[in-house]
């Protein structure tokens, strides 16, 4: 039965006893209700650790698209749930928290960009995967960090194009296609707070260390960056060089997996230009990531709630900027 505070908290909020093993209980779960957790790089450690796959956006989205499994847990943010059923709409998709946005989708409300298009007739939209399913469904192509300059280089030269909600990462597309796309003016709450100067203390402390930067850090912190791309490019990078050091300019979730996979080496976090509060934080986190745990992942297999869906008008149009952007791939 659905409890009316748990709608009002956005997750399930029901005791557990501090003797639960949540770890193997939640796998005991997965078991007995055929569910595969997903998770993004960019969650907890442990969350990682106990999930079925980790992935970047690019990978979730083609393992929810393939999955046999009766229910999907999306352990991540709200968009990535959306994506994942409309990718396998007869699946149960679960978020361990409905609070888990995203401040970069935030930044594009669907009605806005309704009406850009209508401003700029002609123009194909080409949509980050941070964005919400309304916004999708008047999209033309959606791409990720780890395709996007695949994808644009694919259409003709001179296709009349809107690139959003990311400026930083479409200003840097423009930079490496010679496109002049159109941009929205948004962001990332987290990598927006990366910057040069923090880079360069810590490069000047290790001077041999690779600096790795996301496609949505601005433009001068890409500008020093050795290594550009999305959290799976850069995760490839490190568990291929011979390097030993890298500086990471990304969310700081992605150094469990950085660590796991590449032992011996050492990964150095960027911290944010003015940490919250002035306490000096020594790495740089999306709060909304670190909403996911395992507390309310168990309970979220437990009562199968709570379950993300999709209307079925957008969901048609939403869906099929995804499936093109997988068939470009």
């Amino acid at each position: 039965m659905l409890k009316k505070e748990w709608i009002e908290k956005g997750y399930v909020d029901e005791p557990i006893d501090e003797s639960v093993d949540l770890k193997s209980e939640i796998r005991k779960l997965c078991e007995e209700k055929d569910a595969v957790i997903l998770a993004h790089y960019y969650t907890q450690g442990e969350i990682q650790d106990i999930a079925d796959f980790i992935g970047d956006s690019l990978a979730l989205a083609r393992k929810a698209a393939n999955t046999d499994a009766r229910i999907i847990v999306m352990c991540g943010v709200h968009f990535m749930a959306e994506t994942n059923k409309l990718l396998s709409p007869d699946k149960l998709v679960l978020v361990p928290d409905l609070n888990a946005g995203c401040s970069l989708a935030d930044s594009c409300k669907a009605e806005d960009l309704k009406k850009y298009k209508e401003e700029h007739p002609g123009y194909k939209v080409i949509s980050y995967v941070n964005t919400t399913a309304a916004v999708k469904a008047l999209t033309d192509i959606v791409v990720t960090s780890g395709n996007a300059k695949k994808i644009i280089e694919q259409l003709p030269e001179d296709e009349k194009l809107i690139f959003g909600p990311d400026y930083n990462m479409g200003s840097y597309i423009n930079s490496v296609t010679g496109r002049d796309m159109l941009l929205w003016q948004g962001g990332c709450h987290v990598h927006e707070r990366f910057s040069v100067s923090e880079i360069t203390k810590l490069k000047s402390e290790h001077p041999g260390a690779i600096v790795m930067a996301h496609l949505e850090c601005k433009g001068p912190v890409l500008a020093i960056a050795d290594v550009v791309g999305s959290t799976a490019v850069m995760l490839k990078y490190a568990q291929e060089s011979d390097d030993r050091e890298y500086i990471v300019a990304t969310e700081a979730g992605i150094l469990h997996e950085m660590k796991r996979t590449c032992p011996g080496k050492v990964f150095y976090p960027v911290p944010p230009e003015v940490s919250e509060g002035g306490l000096g934080c020594s790495c740089n986190e999306c709060h909304y990531m670190k909403m996911n745990t395992l507390a309310k992942i168990y309970n979220a297999l437990k009562y199968e709630w709570p379950a993300v869906d999709v209307d079925p008008v957008i969901a048609r149009d939403a869906v099929k900027p995804i499936e093109r952007m997988l068939e470009m791939s």
